[in-house]
């Protein structure tokens, strides 16, 4: 039982700064068993990879066109040269439409985070303002234990 009771710093920090800005040993394994205890304390987790975001605003909480490789095949005199687009739903506004009603919340954890601008991070930061039920933790480095700090902290020292 000692599994389901530790973790619980790490779930009063979320909870209470809704951003967390993480630093993992780089060998893995304790995403994962931080994920899961936010799942023991009613949470849903959803991960995603910095790479290859785009607009973050535009990707996690509203429509956006996507356009899948051409292939090396070109449309003549029907749509644009580079092909068509596709409109996505938004990933993390989707999850929360639906989310069960005995759910706390969604939990984004967001791998690669260094690579995300200071505008971005600061996206991220908002976000929870804008949708209480909507957290926020981004992997930003690695380090030789698992630590935390509240990710409108470290725009502070920066």
């Amino acid at each position: 039982m000692a599994l389901l009771t530790t973790g619980k710093g790490f779930v009063r920090a979320l909870e209470k700064s809704g951003t967390l800005g993480v630093y993992a040993p780089l060998e893995g394994g304790y995403e994962g068993r931080y994920q899961r205890r936010l799942r023991t304390n009613g949470y849903e987790s959803l991960s995603l990879s910095a790479r290859g975001l785009g607009d973050v605003g535009a990707y996690l909480m509203g429509i956006h066109g996507v356009r899948p490789p051409h292939l090396g095949k070109k449309d003549i005199a029907q749509d644009a040269a580079v092909g068509p687009v596709y409109f996505v739903p938004p990933i993390a506004a989707y999850q929360l439409e639906s989310l069960s009603p005995r759910s706390k919340g969604l939990v984004l954890w967001i791998i690669e985070g260094y690579i995300l601008s200071k505008a971005e991070l600061e996206y991220l930061v908002s976000l929870p303002q804008q949708e209480p039920r909507l957290k926020v933790v981004v992997e930003l480095g690695g380090e030789r234990y698992f630590r935390w700090q509240p990710l409108e902290e470290l725009f502070l020292v920066s």
